[in-house]
């Protein structure tokens, strides 16, 4: 078992890449999993499709508001008793127009929970990792965060951002045994996509889906399980010296 006995800390958890990694963790050993998004009847229905029992708790809360990430953090604590790893996966993907439109109330929300919430997340994990004697957090970046995007301008910022949260991290970590590091997914087959592919083609989603195969050397989308897979490498001790990576899981779409 990879992560026999670690507590595991998952944001964006009740879906997609969350809630795949958080499977993932339980079939690995993990002592716990503690879920967290927003909505709290979505981290219900995600805990009760687990079926980890007591291994499995969630807190609903805002990655952007710092008494949020302050209180989910103390409720994994309080339930488990320790923190190893933390993963955070959340992230939203704003609207798809030029910059010239870009709604100025949904450039602060996008950075808020993609960039600030990142930086929250690993404010607050910092005590506890060093407290278990060291830890793993993984990030989820994007490959937008390696290239520029017309019409994504906000998101591919935010994603841009989380390189620069993650490798001072990295370098404030390593002296007290936590490692971070960022993963970053081509597109994924999940409710961003979706959303995605109707902004760049509204009522042309499946066209807009194949133009983004087209762009993938391997021709296809990533799967959460595989987004899963990359995360329980970076959780666990098999990437005990990897700290401060930049690791494309795309296809070949960054090569």
């Amino acid at each position: 078992m990879k992560l026999d006995g670690k507590v595991a800390i998952i944001t964006g958890g009740a879906g997609g890449i969350g809630l795949a990694t958080a499977r993932r963790f339980l079939d690995e050993g993990a002592a716990g999993v503690h879920l967290v998004d927003l909505d709290a009847d979505a981290l219900q229905k995600a805990a009760a499709e687990l079926e980890g029992g007591d291994r499995v708790a969630w807190t609903a809360a805002d990655v952007s508001k710092d008494a949020d990430v302050k209180r989910y953090t103390d409720a994994a604590m309080e339930r488990f008793g320790r923190i190893d790893i933390v993963f955070l996966n959340a992230g939203i993907e704003g609207v798809v127009k030029p910059m010239t439109e870009y709604p100025l109330e949904l450039y602060d929300k996008v950075m808020a929970v993609n960039v600030k919430g990142v930086w929250l997340g690993m404010r607050h994990a910092f005590p506890h990792l060093e407290k278990a004697g060291g830890g793993s957090i993984i990030i989820t970046s994007s490959v937008a965060g390696l290239m520029g995007t017309p019409n994504v301008s906000v998101y591919t910022t935010s994603k841009h951002a989380t390189i620069g949260l993650m490798r001072s991290g990295a370098l404030e970590g390593a002296p007290l045994g936590i490692r971070v590091n960022s993963m970053h997914p081509s597109p994924v087959d999940n409710r961003m996509m979706r959303s995605l592919e109707e902004g760049f083609a509204p009522g042309g989603a499946a066209e807009a889906k194949k133009g983004f195969e087209q762009r993938i050397p391997l021709g296809r989308y990533g799967t959460n399980e595989e987004m899963a897979d990359l995360a329980l490498f970076l959780a666990s001790e098999e990437s005990r010296f990897i700290t401060g990576a930049i690791i494309p899981i795309d296809g070949g779409m960054t090569v």
